[in-house]
């Protein structure tokens, strides 16, 4: 948490960069890296491929490719969390951390001690510390700030504070601003909140409105450490962003005034409003501002950061360490009224956690040989704006958006001749001064994919989750896994989508 969820994702997209950068072996296979060694050994360059050879064995370790089957794990868990809530919810209620842990542990004792390969595990461990030390700490943070809006419902009122809620996900990310106002929300519609209302919030506030910053989502601020700069997300995401958001909230609004209104009728009561709008624990604002703030603290970015450094990339650890001091220090001195308002518990965020930790555990095979075919010849002939715009897309709605990202932007790159690794070729790849490719609609469709696309299911970011699960604490009956794809995202979202893709990317 993504996200939701920032810092998990953040982790797994180090885990990608560190693919892509540190060894081509490992993304690639041994093979071809052996064909190019062998390949230059004739040539003036023969010292350098040396030293080259050398630096990689000095890791100590060779980085195998997994086989195509050990994605079964992965997909398996997939299934049993579109179905487990459906069909064996007891079953799956009570024993869902023994499977994802389970099928994690699988996939991880494979790479450790039958691929030989340390450097996967090792990159998605400090990948999830990163992304749950985030989520803990926004969640817990804003669990102790209770907003009150004493005002009546109305589509209205409603599409206000889920556009405001878009706007916030840019300056506390969608994991902060999900966190901050699902339970507001729920209090304005109490009388008549429906599972729609929820998957609006959704797809607006947990996804969609967190394409312009850095800060917003998990895929952008990783594009953001790597070389993208930070107004480029605003000054090229801002029309996409808005005419997304303007159909959510125009739909919203008529399914809103049909149903809601209906749901109104069945409550004769009159109930007088004040129309004030108040806040319990305003103190835990600056506990959010230290969490933003830490998420810049990046070694790889920032020079004298501490870091742990393993296979030739620093990890941080200090920001981590901040984050959870936040989470433990936020709750011991929240405001008792604002956590006994939201009715805080932590079983939401314990759910995110167990079932992210199953899904970083079993995607490092799903990821590798997707960045694999991506960064082969035959994958980098396939690289336009309309694949980069639909591959990212559907990937992040399935796999974490943030890795999802970094493998298709260095693929991107790749095939411009460019690397990665090298903030100044980033830097031009997103100034669309590389070669005669027009690169900026590239990262374009690369960057509004990630973020919009996480909307699609409930595992595609990490706030989605999260959300779910405060919805269903409070009573409220949400879709199935299924049920979510089959009512709202392919008959509402997914046309959204297309037209985003048709009006800015499909003819660039």
């Amino acid at each position: 948490m993504k996200k939701y969820l920032i810092s998990f994702a953040l982790l797994f997209g180090i885990l990608f960069f560190g693919l892509v950068e540190a060894s081509e072996t490992l993304a690639n296979g041994m093979v071809d890296s052996v064909e190019l060694i062998q390949a230059n050994a004739d040539t003036d360059t023969h010292s350098g491929d040396a030293a080259q050879i050398h630096a990689e064995e000095g890791h100590g370790e060779a980085h195998h490719s997994a086989p195509a089957w050990l994605v079964i794990p992965f997909v398996t868990l997939l299934l049993m969390i579109a179905t487990g809530p459906l069909f064996y919810e007891h079953f799956w209620h009570h024993n869902y951390p023994k499977i994802a842990v389970g099928f994690a542990i699988l996939v991880v004792l494979y790479y450790l001690f039958v691929l030989d390969n340390v450097h996967g595990p090792v990159h998605a461990l400090a990948e999830y510390v990163q992304f749950i030390a985030l989520l803990a700490s926004l969640y817990v943070a804003s669990g102790g700030i209770l907003i009150e809006i004493d005002k009546k419902s109305t589509p209205t009122a409603n599409v206000a504070l889920l556009l405001i809620g878009a706007v916030i996900s840019n300056l506390i990310g969608t994991t902060g601003a999900s966190m901050l106002l699902i339970r507001p929300f729920i209090r304005l519609n109490k009388a008549n909140i429906q599972a729609y209302h929820i998957v609006f919030f959704i797809l607006m506030v947990s996804n969609v409105g967190g394409s312009l910053t850095p800060i917003g989502d998990p895929p952008l601020f990783l594009g953001f450490l790597k070389g993208v700069p930070f107004f480029w997300t605003i000054e090229h995401n801002w029309p996409a962003w808005a005419m997304a958001l303007a159909l959510l909230a125009l739909i919203f609004y008529f399914v809103d005034k049909k149903f809601g209104q209906a749901a109104d009728e069945e409550y004769a009561e009159e109930v007088a409003y004040s129309n004030k709008f108040s806040m319990v624990g305003t103190k835990n604002f600056g506990w959010l501002l230290v969490v933003i703030c830490a998420v810049f603290l990046d070694p790889n970015v920032i020079e004298g950061v501490p870091a742990i450094v393993y296979d030739g990339q620093k990890f941080s650890f200090l920001r981590e360490i901040i984050m959870l001091s936040v989470a433990f220090f936020s709750y011991k001195f929240a405001d008792q009224r604002a956590l006994k308002g939201n009715e805080f518990n932590f079983e939401p965020i314990r759910e995110v956690a167990f079932i992210f930790i199953g899904i970083f555990g079993t995607m490092m095979p799903a990821l590798e040989l997707v960045g694999n075919f991506a960064k082969s010849p035959e994958g980098a002939v396939l690289i336009t704006p309309n694949t980069l715009y639909w591959g990212t897309g559907t990937l992040s709605a399935v796999l974490d958006n943030a890795p999802t990202y970094l493998n298709f932007l260095a693929a991107a790159m790749a095939s411009e001749g460019s690397e990665i690794s090298n903030i100044a070729q980033v830097r031009e790849f997103a100034a669309n001064t590389m070669n005669d490719s027009d690169t900026t609609f590239q990262l374009l469709a690369i960057s509004i994919a990630s973020v919009f696309f996480g909307a699609m299911t409930y595992i595609g970011n990490g706030p989605n989750f999260m959300v779910k699960s405060i919805a269903e604490q409070n009573g409220i009956k949400m879709p199935s896994f299924f049920g979510y794809i089959i009512r709202f995202s392919i008959p509402i979202l997914l046309p959204i989508l297309f037209l985003v893709w048709l009006v800015f990317i499909a003819f660039a």
